[in-house]
């Protein structure tokens, strides 16, 4: 099905998907990169820029209220947004000169606290799977933007929107595509790719959804999608939705905020909110059936910016503003930074890409010794926080801010 729109985009050039869906090397077909951990595999990027910032390559305008990220699959780049003259969200598709292909309405969008749409879609098969803040999963035609099928999560499964609507990456996994209602007996759910029907709940848990996207990760040969929910981190079998195991996790907190998705590596599971003081690291036991707690941190209380999780250390942001930089094995504080200001990260070729909620993007050295910003610009078009990630592609940054989208040039010469 497809709704009628009268929505218009202007574009304005300036120059000239999941774990078991491979990408290609210049894709980023979900939010935060290929394997959903803020990082790009991409090579032979500018190490330094001008005052300005890289080269500025198009513009798009007119994208509507959001705060989703851009996604790259192939030759296109998505976005979502919601129309500026009703709460319908919308899912824009253009080529890589910044040319709209299409633009599809997918039904209503949240319009109550931060109005707008909320992540972009996640690729697989040709298609596009998106949630919106109402609760609604979408499947959409990747190449038409046509609606393939539709699945009202709040309704069939009980889901109360959290205080700012339903917010999350969907996660596919082979033929589930894999969401969090927060439902009596599910919380977590799999849908059938193909046609959205239900193939598990998660029976015994049914903690409310507090805006986490979950990961999929492997352990001693288990595979085992882990997420944090209202009160509780979790990991469930992703063929059945069994529960593996769970920890209690911001318990006693009025309010949870969970925008931050758990990072993974070597056995090692870090965990953080916030609305909590800090975070906290577990050791998965070789088999990944349980899970032992490590160390807690009062410091890394990451708000929805991100962690990164590389080579034995964690980075990010904390709730007052400052860049940290955690030592997996003990806590202990490599760092502590202004940066560019409280904001979200994403690493490629050596460096973070630190992205303020105030406007400047600042490039650093993916180091533990220092947080040194050797170059640095702000983005001045659209209006709104600066609360989309940076997203890495094909040798090009894109940015979202408010109804603008932009394009830039990280390749090195010659």
């Amino acid at each position: 099905m497809r709704f009628p729109t009268r929505f218009s985009l202007y574009i304005i050039p300036l120059a000239l998907l999941a774990a078991s869906c491979p990408a290609s090397a210049s894709d980023w077909p979900q939010f935060r990169g290929p394997d959903r951990n803020g990082q790009s595999p991409e090579t032979g990027l500018l190490t330094h820029w001008p005052e300005s910032g890289p080269p500025l390559l198009w513009t798009a305008e007119g994208l509507g209220a959001g705060f989703s990220s851009a996604v790259v699959s192939g030759d296109t780049v998505y976005v979502t947004g919601m129309r500026e003259d009703g709460a319908e969200g919308l899912l824009h598709a253009f080529d890589l000169d910044g040319n709209r292909r299409w633009s599809t309405p997918y039904g209503p969008e949240w319009d109550q606290a931060h109005p707008g749409s909320r992540y972009p879609p996640t690729f697989a098969g040709g298609r596009a799977y998106l949630l919106s803040g109402r609760g609604v999963v979408t499947a959409i035609d990747a190449a038409t933007g046509e609606i393939i099928w539709q699945r009202d999560i709040a309704a069939d499964f009980g889901g109360e929107a959290p205080a700012m609507g339903f917010a999350e990456s969907l996660l596919i996994d082979r033929d589930h595509v894999i969401v969090t209602p927060g439902g009596p007996d599910a919380s977590v759910v799999a849908l059938n790719r193909e046609n959205g029907e239900t193939r598990w709940t998660s029976a015994g848990l049914s903690d409310q959804s507090a805006y986490c996207s979950p990961i999929l990760i492997e352990r001693g040969g288990a595979r085992m999608i882990v997420t944090l929910v209202a009160a509780t981190l979790a990991a469930l079998d992703p063929e059945t939705g069994a529960l593996i195991w769970r920890v209690p996790f911001d318990e006693n907190e009025e309010l949870q905020n969970h925008a931050v998705a758990p990072v993974y590596e070597n056995g090692l599971l870090y965990a953080t909110s916030g609305h909590r003081k800090g975070g906290v690291l577990y050791e998965l036991a070789p088999d990944g059936q349980s899970i032992t707690e490590r160390w807690r941190d009062e410091i890394l209380n990451n708000h929805h910016g991100g962690v990164i999780f590389r080579e034995g250390y964690l980075y990010g942001a904390t709730l007052n503003g400052r860049w940290v930089c955690l030592a997996a094995e003990d806590g202990a504080l490599q760092y502590e930074a202004r940066g560019v200001g409280k904001g979200s990260i994403t690493y490629a070729d050596g460096h973070f890409y630190c992205y303020s909620e105030k406007g400047a993007l600042g490039l650093v050295p993916a180091i533990p010794g220092e947080h040194a910003v050797t170059s640095e610009f702000r983005v001045n078009a659209g209006r709104g926080p600066h609360w989309a990630h940076p997203t890495i592609a094909g040798g090009r940054l894109y940015l979202r801010h408010g109804d603008v989208l932009r394009c830039y040039d990280l390749r090195q010469s010659g």
